[in-house]
């Protein structure tokens, strides 16, 4: 291109260019990068206060930055000097490296946008994200600080991928202590029940010890789905398969201990699988065992935080919607364009399956006649006319009527504009129930045989408009 079109294009061209520059950038991987005095000066305080400070920085021709990685400060550069990043730059390679650089060099524009494009890939892709691997390289990088705000992004985003999802060597004990400090009594979306975070936690820290240690962990601790199983057995055979090195297995998941809330963990599971292993302190096995003692009955639910089954929030899922359907505000908001002949709906992303109870809200922020909120099963659901009209679909309308298979009972009272409904899955009986504006209802008789697999879905017309939230526990 010639020069004089694009200011952006012909400052591209000074980027670590020798020719132009008259000073080395020395990295912490001893990496050399070329810069100007003057445009670092002129775009980075802390750059003007390193280079023009009258000492022998002032004239040295080397600058040398023994916590900032070349990959990192290759983004600085681009965007001190074109005033923008293709979002293309940043990979799960240097993404933390540049929140570092820019944090260093106080570029809090640089930092937003660097958050925001992990936002976007968030959204592009659910089900397969590397935030696990950003909150490693997050902790190895940053002190533990929840005034973060793109610690906060992170923690939130693995918090709602199920750790048996996370595979061994992608989440570091650092980072899943960030993960377990940062959730810890808080009321944010969860997707690990606290054995399967206490697991997670013993076979991982087991990885930093031995093979052998690991594969007599991974022996021991059965998955939350076989549990039942292995506790209901007449014996477990865990004396039988010693723990090389207890102790350094022990050692390591220290760090990770204080944040594992062993109240919320059965206390069989406790006193026959966990116990056994002989690596947690006894006494904090003997204060939960008290804790226990004193509950006339446990509120507690088996998982931290708003307990959910979802890969990432809870979102609409574009495609697997009806015509003319628009989501907005990040997947929670659904509503159509123009009025259509039948109803429409709209899947959630979340799967529901497990034995659980699963509940989440959705909010009519604005109705229409008729709108419908429940459940449907992945196979043979239409999405171009009403749900509660096909045999995979089952929803509750603001008229107060349950319909499936065109087959319709008497619920509750009609309800409208602003009303919160909250969906109360039984997959344990394959039951669903209701609350409506904080009145919980029954169980609704027809629907005592749901299929094993199920997703949350809407049925509306124009003007309807729906947000699908976490449940907000209340009194009811």
């Amino acid at each position: 291109m010639t020069r004089g079109y694009s200011l952006e294009q012909d400052l591209r061209v000074l980027i670590n260019n020798p020719k132009y520059s008259d000073i080395e950038i020395l990295c912490e991987d001893e990496k050399k990068l070329h810069g100007c005095r003057a445009i670092l000066a002129a775009r980075s305080e802390v750059f003007d206060r390193l280079l023009y400070n009258g000492m022998k920085e002032s004239y040295d021709k080397q600058i040398s930055f023994p916590k900032i990685n070349s990959a990192g400060m290759e983004i600085i550069l681009e965007y001190i000097y074109t005033g923008s990043i293709k979002e293309e730059s940043l990979t799960k390679d240097n993404m933390i490296e540049s929140f570092y650089a820019a944090d260093y060099f106080q570029l809090t524009e640089l930092q937003n946008f660097i958050m925001k494009t992990f936002n976007n890939t968030l959204e592009e892709n659910c089900t397969e994200n590397y935030s696990p691997e950003l909150l490693s390289k997050f902790a190895a990088k940053f002190p533990l600080s929840e005034d973060n705000i793109f610690l906060n992004l992170l923690v939130e985003a693995v918090a709602v991928i199920p750790l048996n999802n996370i595979e061994f060597g992608r989440l570091s004990i650092a980072g899943l202590q960030y993960l377990l400090s940062c959730t810890n009594e808080k009321k944010n979306p969860f997707a690990t029940p606290e054995y399967e975070v206490f697991r997670y936690s013993a076979i991982l820290a087991a990885k930093q010890v031995s093979n052998d240690a690991h594969k007599t962990l991974m022996e021991r601790l059965p998955t939350f789905e076989q549990i039942e199983k292995v506790v209901d057995s007449a014996q477990v055979d865990n004396d039988d398969k010693l723990i090389i090195n207890r102790q350094n297995v022990a050692s390591e998941l220290d760090p990770l201990v204080e944040y594992v809330d062993f109240i919320r963990i059965d206390g069989q599971i406790l006193a026959d699988i966990i116990e056994p292993l002989g690596i947690i302190p006894a006494k904090i096995i003997l204060d939960v065992y008290r804790q226990k003692a004193r509950l006339y009955k446990s509120e507690l639910s088996n998982t931290r935080g708003i307990p959910i089954t979802i890969c990432s929030k809870y979102v609409w899922d574009e495609s697997e919607c009806g015509s003319n359907a628009l989501i907005e505000d990040n997947g929670k908001i659904v509503y159509l364009k123009s009025s259509t002949s039948s109803w429409r709906n709209v899947r959630a992303k979340m799967i529901l399956e497990g034995k659980r109870i699963i509940e989440w809200d959705v909010i009519m922020e604005k109705a229409c006649v008729d709108a419908w909120v429940g459940v449907c099963a992945p196979e043979n659901l239409s999405y171009e006319f009403f749900a509660g009209g096909q045999p995979t679909g089952w929803v509750l309308g603001t008229g107060g009527y349950c319909y499936n298979s065109n087959k319709g009972s008497s619920y509750c009272p009609p309800f409208g504009d602003g009303s919160r409904i909250t969906v109360h899955l039984d997959m344990n009986k394959r039951t669903c129930s209701f609350t409506v504006n904080g009145t919980k209802y029954p169980e609704v008789s027809a629907w005592n045989n749901l299929p094993s697999k199920l997703y949350p879905v809407v049925s509306f017309n124009y003007p309807a408009r729906l947000r699908i939230l976490p449940h907000q526990k209340s009194s009811d």
